[in-house]
């Protein structure tokens, strides 16, 4: 990567589209084409999306700090294994669904197997597999913790947005979760 960036000679600016003036090695020069600037409309757009959800995850985060019994990675994972049968997920999909790396996934996993939340157990006829099952001790948290939750996410974007603005909202996010999930796959 340094060495084409050593080679850039020129950047190139034409009605808002990017692109690197570039020589190899027998001093041709070429164009690499990049992206296009964002409007003033969509950056304003983007950094209100940026700045909302980082103060949005704050503030959900110190609701849980301050009374909710589980952090929120806690939480989530808590809910994900609450929706399965037997409260039962492998852990490589409870990843998956996390959005978490799976190293990630073993150390949130391992905080609350110590705590009785949840524990692991083999998957039956897979020697690798390994499964996280959600405790009873693990259930009676999550019911306690759910509606101080819910509280809180109602109070910072339920309560704030209207109902038509939370589905286009939800229609756009799982249009950009997917995105980004099949660029990393």
């Amino acid at each position: 990567m340094i060495g084409v960036w050593a080679r850039v000679k020129y950047l190139i600016v034409e009605r808002s589209t990017i692109a690197l003036g570039v020589s190899d090695n027998e001093g041709l020069a070429y164009r690499i084409p990049m992206t296009e600037w964002l409007s003033d409309e969509q950056q304003r757009a983007w950094r209100s999306y940026l700045e909302g959800t980082a103060r949005f995850v704050d503030a959900l985060d110190r609701a849980h700090d301050a009374g909710i019994p589980l952090s929120m990675g806690e939480y989530h994972l808590m809910v994900q294994l609450s929706e399965q049968p037997d409260r039962t997920l492998r852990m490589s999909a409870l990843a998956d669904g996390l959005a978490l790396s799976r190293s990630r996934l073993t150390h949130t996993v391992d905080r609350m197997e110590r705590r009785g939340l949840v524990a692991r157990h083999a998957v039956p006829g897979d020697r690798r597999g390994v499964n996280c099952v959600m405790t009873d001790a693990g259930w009676d948290l999550l019911v306690e913790a759910a509606p101080l939750h819910v509280a809180a996410v109602r109070r910072l974007m339920i309560d704030v947005i209207d109902p038509d603005e939370l589905l286009v909202l939800g229609r756009a996010m799982a249009k950009v979760a997917q995105e980004a999930k099949s660029a990393t796959a």
